[in-house]
């Protein structure tokens, strides 16, 4: 048998991991970069990365769960309606699928032939592939969402915290923005690759991105530091 795996496949979990272990190494360095800007003390800082990282991995995973869920509750509501239309009037719905392949290329003819046995097999599973765009690839998965999310962003603001236990003083603050910008290149490449992209322009998008964060993080800090 000839089997494919296809990268759209993976695009479920890849968005939450890439968007956590991203949100991780930016919101932490950049939060640790603030505060040792700020004239901090060293346990200050460590204090504060170890709140980031414990409050942002339950902020995403929360996040990721709900939004996840309420995409979920509304694919679970078009299928309910989707059912009762087929069991109300699958005259309409037989015509409503020809229509759909219809303008996808099929002469009128093999259109209906087509929606004929396709919902001779699977009438909801045929809308809401076709009419719908509800695949079981594509389908909503919460808990997993929230748990990618947790644990990437807790792994991706270890990074960051692990340079600011070890580097201490003035050098703590350039240590944990050239690591950081570090990790998220290899972060950027990482997804790139996974997703089947460029991964020349995703490294240096996230890099750009994260470099900006640390360093407007750092400035506010800094002018904090000098007010207070």
């Amino acid at each position: 048998m000839h089997r494919e795996r296809h990268l759209v496949a993976r695009i479920g979990w890849l968005r939450a991991a890439v968007l956590g272990a991203n949100d991780g190494i930016v919101s932490t360095a950049s939060l640790i970069v603030g505060v040792a800007a700020a004239a901090a003390k060293p346990s200050d800082v460590l204090v504060a990365g170890v709140a980031a990282l414990i409050a942002g991995a339950m902020s995403m995973a929360a996040g990721e769960y709900v939004s996840v869920s309420s995409q979920s509750d509304t694919e679970r509501a078009d299928l309910a309606r989707e059912r009762e239309e087929l069991a109300s009037d699958s005259v309409g719905e037989h015509a409503e699928l020809t229509g759909i392949y219809v303008k996808r290329g099929l002469d009128p003819a093999t259109a209906a032939k087509v929606a004929e046995q396709l919902m001779a097999h699977d009438a909801l599973g045929a809308h809401a592939r076709d009419e719908l765009g509800i695949s079981e690839m594509m389908t909503a998965r919460p808990v997993q969402a929230a748990l990618t999310s947790a644990a990437t962003f807790a792994s991706g603001a270890a990074a960051p915290l692990i340079i600011a236990a070890v580097v201490h003083g003035p050098l703590m603050a350039p240590a944990v923005a050239a690591g950081s910008l570090i990790f998220l290149a290899v972060l950027g490449a990482i997804g790139a690759r996974a997703g089947g992209a460029p991964v020349i322009r995703a490294t240096l998008r996230v890099a750009f991105w994260g470099a900006l964060a640390m360093a407007v993080t750092a400035g506010v800090g800094r002018l904090i530091g000098t007010a207070v």
